[in-house]
């Protein structure tokens, strides 16, 4: 497995932070998928971040432009199914090493909505056991048991 980072806290600058440590990788030839949750449809629609591809690749797979805390309980169920097929892609692609870094925008969010336990996110990781993909996971909160699954914490903190 490569090295694991988070970027964590209640601070900006966490997804910037994680698109930076993209375009670097994408600059020296390596080739990085991001996967976006708990934003809607978040940067899907960027024609910036389109333009980087085949490079950078960008996906988001719910469908709503709302934020996941203000839909309805209905509307949570189907766009939890639609994460859950994003969660099984980030399987995928750490099982097979299609890519260097492996970006994991506002995952630690699933777990704070309940939507992914601290073990299903360990098993998620060791799906990239056999290759040297790393991994960045964004997020507001952190507790101890996800910290011990990173090799670097990064907490953004908003001082003034």
């Amino acid at each position: 497995m490569g090295t694991i980072h988070i970027y964590s806290g209640d601070g900006h600058g966490k997804t910037p932070a994680a698109l930076g440590r993209a375009v670097w990788m994408a600059c020296r030839g390596k080739s990085v998928v991001i996967i976006q949750f708990l934003k809607g449809k978040g940067l899907e629609e960027s024609e910036f971040l389109r333009r980087l591809e085949p490079e950078i690749k960008l996906f988001c797979f719910e469908k709503t432009d709302e934020s996941f805390t203000e839909l309805s309980q209905e509307q949570r169920q189907e766009e939890i199914c639609n994460i859950k097929n994003g969660l099984n892609f980030a399987k995928k692609v750490l099982t097979t090493g299609e890519c260097d870094l492996l970006i994991l925008d506002e995952v630690l969010g699933l777990i704070d909505n309940h939507i992914m336990t601290v073990g299903e996110l360990k098993s998620l990781l060791e799906a990239g056991a056999d290759n040297e993909t790393d991994v960045i996971m964004t997020g507001i909160a952190l507790n101890d048991e996800v910290c011990v699954l990173a090799d670097e914490v990064t907490k953004m903190v908003t001082v003034q």
